[in-house]
């Protein structure tokens, strides 16, 4: 396969559950930092996604907080914190023009940047990805996460 061909979804699928992706297996990459943030959690923080989903302003002052920048009442109260969840928001995100255009290439595969973007809905893995496909994942997922502590 050309470079410039694009890679269809089983194509990618099949490179992501080997780990032979751009920068390799993100288990291994989940694993590293989730040894390294109970070594160092001032460091690293961890935050699912479905949780960001159903409680986004919650989450925007937890990272604030983390980073050291934690907002002020003054902000509180004047909707700051509301604000840059709506700017932060996956609809403004896949609106920007950096995120239509463009994309990168690893194994010979050029993957769009719009292909990151499609709905933000947890359970849109529905709409791409066959009941077996998922329980594969889900199957690698805990053989790689077994005895981690990590919880899926």
């Amino acid at each position: 396969m050309d470079v410039d061909d694009k890679a269809t979804f089983g194509q990618f699928y099949e490179l992501f559950c080997q780990g032979v992706v751009g920068y390799g297996s993100i288990w291994n990459h989940v694993l590293g930092y989730w040894e390294e943030s109970k070594l160092r959690p001032e460091k690293i923080l961890f935050l699912k996604y479905e949780h960001i989903l159903q409680e986004p302003v919650k989450y925007a002052k937890i990272l604030a907080h983390f980073v050291g920048c934690p907002y002020s009442k003054a902000e509180e109260n004047q909707g700051v914190m509301e604000q840059i969840v709506e700017l932060c928001s996956f609809k403004k995100l896949k609106g920007l023009d950096v995120n239509k255009g463009g994309g990168s290439s690893t194994n010979n595969l050029h993957i769009s940047h719009a292909d990151f973007f499609r709905k933000g809905e947890v359970g849109d893995w529905k709409n791409h990805m066959t009941t077996e496909m998922a329980e594969r994942l889900d199957a690698i997922t805990e053989e790689k996460f077994k005895g981690s502590g990590i919880e899926i």
